[in-house]
């Protein structure tokens, strides 16, 4: 059986990598995306990936969504929550809005996404939840008050949801990125990178297939026994 996943924020970086990964696997992959119109269709063009537009930060958007959605490749199995922002400022200079913005979409959205499609889930006794957080919401992070709590919120929604889907062979699992070779991180000057890479102990940035693999990995009718689990990708910056 063909199973249907959807990955938000789903048609760059990490998320990209996820939706082709799990399209490789066989799954029938959807991709949303919520603002650049140019990458999400030059990624639908390049690998033949359905994408489709919403904020996952409004909760009726998500319902509407994941309605078509479903209606087009079939009941959704697999939910990649990996769509999130960055508004970093000091916390003397953070703005209601700038914590808002990112509460709103790296948190508040993984409950947006994934309330929908619970019950569907419980119904047919399948489900994976696959929550993309961060390093920095394991370790926390200078200028980071709101991005941090935000990842750090998505662990412990982890944590929680995974004791209600046991029973009805729904995992809910989390993955911990370090710092990856995107075209956000490529983009710092050179000399932050170096610094960044100084303090992975593989002495590496990571690779947004290396983050994809464990997806599919989690997404597996293999890893059934697996839930409530934090995979922390990071090249050994941070141990938890």
């Amino acid at each position: 059986m063909t199973r249907t996943a959807i990955v938000t924020g789903g048609s760059r970086g990490i998320g990209a990598a996820i939706s082709v990964g799990l399209k490789k696997a066989g799954y029938n992959v959807a991709a949303n995306y919520a603002g650049n119109d140019e990458a999400a269709q030059k990624f639908k063009a390049e690998t033949g990936i359905p994408v489709f537009k919403w904020s996952v930060a409004d909760y009726d958007a998500c319902v509407e969504g994941l309605k078509q959605v479903e209606a087009d490749l079939g009941p959704i199995d697999v939910l990649v929550n990996n769509a999130g922002i960055t508004r970093d400022a000091p916390f003397h200079k953070m703005t209601p809005q700038q914590w808002k913005e990112v509460i709103d979409t790296n948190l508040s959205g993984v409950f947006n996404m994934t309330h929908p499609l619970w019950n569907g889930m419980r119904e047919r006794k399948f489900g994976r939840v696959i929550t993309i957080s961060s390093i920095n919401g394991q370790k926390g992070q200078f200028a980071q008050a709101n991005y941090s709590a935000s990842k750090a919120g998505d662990l412990g929604f982890t944590k929680a949801l995974a004791q209600e889907g046991a029973r009805a062979n729904i995992t809910v699992n989390a993955i911990c990125p370090g710092y990856i070779a995107t075209d956000m991180v490529m983009a710092v000057p050179e000399k932050v990178r170096e610094s960044i890479v100084a303090q992975i102990p593989v002495g590496r940035l990571g690779e947004a297939d290396e983050i994809a693999r464990c997806v599919v990995f989690l997404a597996s009718e293999e890893a059934g026994f697996i839930t409530g689990s934090t995979i922390s990708a990071n090249g050994g910056q941070f141990f938890v």
